[in-house]
């Protein structure tokens, strides 16, 4: 425990201006780097796992995607473990949530029902949607983060960028092409599209999600302040997706999918909705813990970047169907996240100034 209370205690020496957590001398630390790594890692088993998981929960005939939606975020609970270990590490510590203006905590809630949106989108695209193609979609979200860029904060477009936006767009274009061979069993074109735009719609709130996130954490001082911002958001999300699902009557849905819907039995089904929940809270605890330490578009790239994982998982799991097309697309995305970030790289190194490349990140501001 207490090589636990060590690292809550380095994250919470964490500058609230996400830039200079990155451009500072600090980037050199060996801890610091242990907690980006650790993040990471998370990231990849949340974002790749949870996906697999709610594309299994459709596989076997569960189809709310209410409950789908709901499972993404009401699992905020479980961030009380990692708040409190934070407080417990000091009797002088302020209680819990005692540090929230009512500003933030208004904009917290706010931000949570737009992501209760976007968690919704995503399970539209997933549930009709191969696994492989919804990832190839959702990677299109470093593209959208990168025109919110331009118009938030007038970012500069590079070479490098540029060549990541069109790429990424035109993966997407092929993917629609395709896509009279990539239907799953049971899905037609008209729900094949709708989980296509759902999918694309899913990626460019992401990018204002990401974006926002920084700006609100640049008030945020601490790894635990970040987590009860988290717990804040995603308590709002949840409220969203159960009022969606009692106006559908998804309740009585989940009672008959339980007990006679779900082909695997009950007993599996419950299991699946447990392990979705705590598999989504990796994910997006992950997320915000990067923005935290990084910037917003070092987070998004990185959930971008594991999407082709996703590709791969899916045609190795599920068998999604893997044309020409999508092979073309994958690699596509692929060529165009190592162009991005190799043209970041040699950026920064050219232009180390602090003050130039905190203009050039991602939804710097004031809230």
């Amino acid at each position: 425990m207490e090589n636990d209370h060590g690292i809550f205690k380095e994250m919470d020496r964490q500058p609230s201006n996400s830039v200079t957590a990155v451009n500072g001398g600090g980037i050199r630390d060996p801890t610091k780097w242990v907690l980006k790594t650790i993040n990471y890692g998370i990231m990849i088993v949340g974002s790749v796992c949870s996906s697999l998981i709610t594309r299994f929960y459709f596989n076997h005939h569960g189809r709310s995607r209410w409950l789908s939606t709901t499972v993404q975020s009401i699992g905020f609970p479980l961030l009380l473990f990692p708040i409190f270990l934070s407080c417990n590490r000091s009797s002088s510590s302020p209680p819990a949530f005692s540090l929230f203006t009512p500003k933030m905590i208004i904009l917290c809630i706010v931000i949570g029902f737009c992501l209760g949106v976007n968690n919704f989108l995503f399970s539209l695209g997933i549930s009709y949607l191969p696994m492989s193609t919804n990832g190839v979609l959702l990677s299109t979200a470093v593209g959208f983060n990168l025109l919110t860029s331009v118009v938030m904060v007038k970012q500069k477009v590079r070479l490098n960028n540029l060549n990541c936006v069109v790429l990424l767009t035109l993966s997407s274009v092929l993917i629609a092409v395709g896509s009279n061979s990539d239907m799953p069993k049971g899905v037609s074109r008209v729900e094949f599209f709708i989980g296509f735009f759902s999918a694309l719609g899913a990626a460019g709130m992401f990018a204002f999600y990401l974006p926002i996130m920084e700006i609100v954490l640049r008030q945020v001082h601490t790894y635990r302040m970040v987590m009860e911002m988290q717990m804040i958001m995603e308590a709002s999300a949840t409220v969203f997706s159960l009022v969606g699902m009692a106006c559908s009557h998804g309740f009585g849905e989940i009672m008959s999918e339980s007990s006679s819907e779900f082909d695997l039995g009950k007993s599996a089904y419950w299991w699946t909705i447990v392990a979705t929940i705590v598999l989504w809270q990796f994910c997006f605890m992950s997320t915000a813990g990067l923005v935290f330490l990084t910037s917003a578009l070092n987070s998004g790239i990185c959930m971008t970047a594991t999407m082709v994982l996703h590709v791969v998982s899916g045609v190795l799991c599920y068998g999604d169907h893997l044309d020409g097309a999508k092979v073309v697309s994958t690699l596509m995305s692929t060529w165009a996240l190592l162009t991005y970030f190799y043209g970041e790289y040699r950026w920064q190194k050219k232009e180390p100034s602090p003050d130039r490349q905190e203009k050039e990140m991602v939804g710097v501001g004031e809230v």
